[in-house]
């Protein structure tokens, strides 16, 4: 099979992805093997790539938003039949025993695994995963659409509930790529009032296409105080000027898995029980519970569509804010 595999880790202006051929790998227990059609392009891929996520697993497979079919199963698999269309996400397996585990945090847990960056994952023409973490993709959802909502969507979904918004609220956005995009339709579904705050100016116009209230650069004060806000961008400098954009009892959430370094706060930003929290991961219930709203909606995602040997050109824009809503890859598997 064609494969885009990861040597070393490297900055993504040196495409470090090779375009390479690799064993088809083999289904073993519980596991599923999927024939990827179309696979999402992350953010949390270029953390991998770039090493700002330590190194686990080298050589690797990035990838971690895969839209396919199931190709063969395991010995113990029987939750699909082959050909049925399902997607892989960022959490490919729980030990299922810790105490986050036990008590329904499986996001949490002490001992994970995760498609992409511990494991091989989609940047490949087939990919396997344990069968209980697989999504069975909603009908009327076609799979270059479904693909981010595998990390972007169901990461942005999480972070809402997090954010404790309710129906009628005002809620900030800081940074509007692949997540911000759809969660917006959520939100806005929901009857809450978006403010956009991004510096690209076509990720502003995107946002108010989508029903942003209002949208304007990054660092830029909305024109109302906010119940909730949600930083997408990994730059810890937007975290005093979000806190600063909240309400008396505010929450501001943190929704990458990296962050660059927050700049000191001063109190008073969070006087006033203003609270921040992160976002690590997701459970198979925000994902299980995401994609059905999701395909209620209907959800809509913006795609670019690059070929799989063009990993690296994707990677490149989407680090310089060039992707207008979400890149993904098309997988193309040999005879």
């Amino acid at each position: 099979m064609k494969a885009c595999l990861l040597q070393s880790v490297a900055r993504i202006e040196t495409n470090p992805l090779e375009f390479v051929d690799m064993p088809v790998p083999q289904p073993k227990d519980d596991e599923v093997l999927i024939r990827g059609n179309f696979c999402g392009v992350c953010r949390t891929d270029l953390h991998v790539i770039e090493g700002e996520l330590p190194a686990r697993k080298l050589p690797v497979i990035p990838g971690h938003q895969l839209v396919g079919v199931v190709e063969k199963v395991g010995d113990r698999a029987a939750r699909f039949q082959v050909g049925t269309r399902v997607g892989i996400p960022w959490l490919h397996r729980t030990c299922g025993m810790c105490e986050y585990c036990r008590a329904g945090k499986e996001n949490l847990c002490d001992h994970p695994a995760f498609t992409g960056y511990t494991v091989d994952g989609g940047f490949a023409e087939y990919t396997l995963a344990p069968e209980t973490f697989v999504y069975p993709i909603p009908q009327g959802i076609a799979d270059e659409h479904a693909a981010p909502l595998l990390c972007a969507g169901i990461i942005g979904f999480r972070a809402l509930r997090l954010s404790g918004i309710q129906r009628g609220g005002r809620l900030g956005f800081y940074g509007f790529g692949a997540a911000a995009h759809v969660a917006i339709q959520v939100a806005r579904y929901w009857n809450v009032e978006v403010y956009a705050s991004t510096r690209d100016e076509r990720h502003q116009r995107l946002a108010l296409e989508l029903g942003a209230a209002w949208a304007g650069d990054t660092l830029a004060e909305p024109p109302v105080k906010l119940d909730s806000a949600i930083v997408f961008a990994p730059a810890g400098e937007i975290v005093p000027a979000a806190l600063k954009a909240l309400k008396k009892g505010g929450t501001l959430v943190l929704a990458g898995i990296h962050m660059s370094p927050t700049p000191q706060l001063e109190y008073d930003l969070l006087y006033h029980e203003r609270v921040i929290r992160s976002v690590a991961n997701n459970t198979r219930k925000d994902g299980e519970d995401f994609l059905a709203l999701a395909a209620e909606i209907p959800i809509k995602t913006q795609t670019e569509i690059f070929p799989l040997s063009e990993a690296n050109r994707a990677l490149n824009l989407l680090k310089n804010d060039a992707i207008r809503g979400a890149a993904v890859l098309r997988i193309q598997p040999s005879a």
